[in-house]
């Protein structure tokens, strides 16, 4: 008698499963998602209101404008404006920012449910069941696609009441431009087997796009701004940027509707990019091979191989708030004529900055600003230990003679000390680029530093004592970094303004000599460290 022929073997669709895995996604994300976006729609639907305190007339906006078309420095940072209507104003004071953070979420949303998922080897486990080859990467990029139309409904439906056709174009804007580097992720994730390298190239090409938009906009014909000059044209290097492509949108200025087909354009074949590398590698593997590590072991203690697994990012931060002090120290004159025009203007940045002149005032602001985007360098280097813990990489670490307190104070020298080094570095770019003495202002970024650890200190008790809570560090981050910007704007009452430690801090340079609440805030940020110290010395490790 002969065998049966054995079953043809069943192939399941390459998107079997990715309904489940995108519920999934949504899921995880239930928190992370609605604060970023929020605090992204919060941000621009708060500037029209702002605009329309600072500017009431048309008068005022036609010549802030006109300041605008004369100032290079300020248009490579913001962009141009286009009208000087209270809609066109919104679209050019939060365009550029409200799209880069759009970026930063889509690639986050990317790498989270791919990359990390592979190397933390549950997505080979995930594979295992009747899940498609591209599943989980579409179930990332429809995850991120939610993000970004979520945003731009909320947009859309909150400027409206500016033009409906503008709002609109502004929300589809900023969701293009989500959607461009959530498959510029896509394929980053595919060349690299790190998720933190593929976040990083994904955030260099974010940077190299901001990049080319301010130069393209620093040299374009100032002519192409304003109500009168809306018809010139944008210069060439803008047009190679996303960022170019939102503002050249012109959302409440003579909408271009054509310019939305370049991201779905981009998108689409970066998307088509990303798929085919996907079905030419295995999981957990990536197209370019890794750079194998030295022979013999050279890391002798837990200090070296924190300050090996963190060099990178603190390269990367102390580049970017270098560049950042030259930018907002080459913007000062500039910016303290167009302010110095307008009452409402200069009381927004001495409520920012001190009373001490309207320079002085904007290079405190400018410091101020510098050291809460400090504080998201501190929590994420601090959250290192958790990510060390949760991926299982601390444990042959501690296997070792190497004890709990040694092994997270490498993390945390790191921590502490290059927001030390980054604050450092920002004041001397602002002192380069505005050519002033180099002490008051390296002092004005030094002395956010207590704020800074505070943050520090918190993310740390939080990891310490209740690791699973301690990724709510970057919602405490996200509101001083709401308080700190959109409160002066809004002229938020004292009592909501010091639910931050930056606004305890002296106004330097030239502010006032309030300097009590330093130690108190250094104490401070001791005691939280030292309670999360404890924390992680008593509980038990994650498994």
């Amino acid at each position: 008698m002969t065998a049966p022929p054995a079953p043809a073997p069943v192939r399941s669709s390459p998107l079997a499963g990715t309904a489940v895995l995108l519920r999934f996604a949504l899921r995880r994300d239930r928190m992370l998602l609605p604060v970023l976006v929020g605090v992204n729609a919060l941000m621009v639907l708060a500037m029209p209101g702002t605009l329309r305190n600072l500017y009431g007339t048309a008068a005022e906006r036609a010549d802030l404008v006109r300041h605008l078309q004369t100032n290079a420095s300020l248009r490579a940072l913001i962009g141009p404006v286009f009208d000087t209507s209270i809609g066109a104003l919104t679209a050019w004071r939060v365009g550029v920012y409200a799209a880069a953070l759009a970026a930063v979420t889509s690639l986050l949303v990317v790498v989270r449910h791919t990359r990390d998922e592979e190397e933390s080897g549950r997505q080979e486990l995930v594979a295992s069941g009747a899940v498609g080859r591209r599943a989980p990467l579409t179930a990332a990029l429809l995850a991120a696609a939610a993000a970004d139309a979520v945003l731009a409904l909320l947009v859309t439906a909150g400027l409206a009441a500016q033009g409906a056709q503008g709002a609109l174009a502004f929300g589809l804007g900023l969701a293009g431009v989500g959607m461009v580097f959530a498959t510029a992720a896509a394929i980053a994730v595919q060349l690299t087997e790190s998720a933190r390298l593929a976040r990083g190239l994904t955030a260099a090409v974010l940077a190299a796009a901001f990049v080319l938009r301010a130069a393209g906009d620093s040299t374009a014909d100032a002519g192409g701004s304003g109500a009168a000059g809306a018809g010139g044209g944008s210069s060439p290097l803008t047009w190679l940027s996303p960022l170019g492509w939102l503002e050249n949108v012109r959302p409440f200025a003579g909408e271009r509707w054509w310019v939305l087909l370049l991201f779905a354009a981009a998108a689409l074949a970066q998307g088509a990019v990303a798929y085919a590398l996907t079905g030419r590698r295995d999981v957990g593997m990536s197209l370019l091979p890794a750079r194998p590590g030295p022979g013999a072991g050279r890391l002798g203690t837990a200090g070296a191989l924190a300050w090996r697994l963190q060099r990178g990012s603190l390269l990367g931060w102390s580049i970017g708030f270098l560049l950042a002090g030259l930018v907002y120290g080459g913007l000062t004159d500039g910016a303290a004529d167009v302010v110095r025009g307008n009452d409402d203007a200069r009381r927004i940045f001495e409520r920012m900055g001190g009373q001490s002149g309207v320079t002085d005032a904007f290079l405190a602001s400018m410091a101020g600003m510098l050291g809460v985007i400090a504080a998201l360098y501190v929590v994420a280097s601090v959250l290192r230990l958790h990510g060390e813990e949760t991926s299982g990489r601390a444990e042959p670490v501690l296997a070792c003679p190497v004890g709990r307190l040694r092994w997270a104070a490498g993390h945390l020298a790191v921590a502490f000390g290059g927001s030390a080094l980054i604050m450092l570095l920002a004041g001397a770019g602002l002192a380069v680029g505005y050519g002033g003495k180099a002490a008051p202002l390296m002092a004005a970024c030094l002395v956010q530093l207590p704020a800074v650890w505070v943050i520090g200190g918190l993310t740390l008790l939080l990891y310490g004592v209740a690791p699973r809570l301690a990724p709510a560090a970057w919602g405490v981050a996200v509101a001083v970094l709401l308080i700190g910007w959109v409160g002066p704007a809004l002229d938020a009452p004292r009592i909501v303004l010091d639910l931050s430690p930056y606004g305890h801090l002296p106004k330097l340079p030239g502010g006032g000599t309030e300097w009590g609440a330093v130690p108190v805030l250094l104490g401070l940020a001791v005691v939280l460290a030292a309670g999360g110290l404890a924390g992680l010395r008593r509980r038990d490790l994650a498994a």
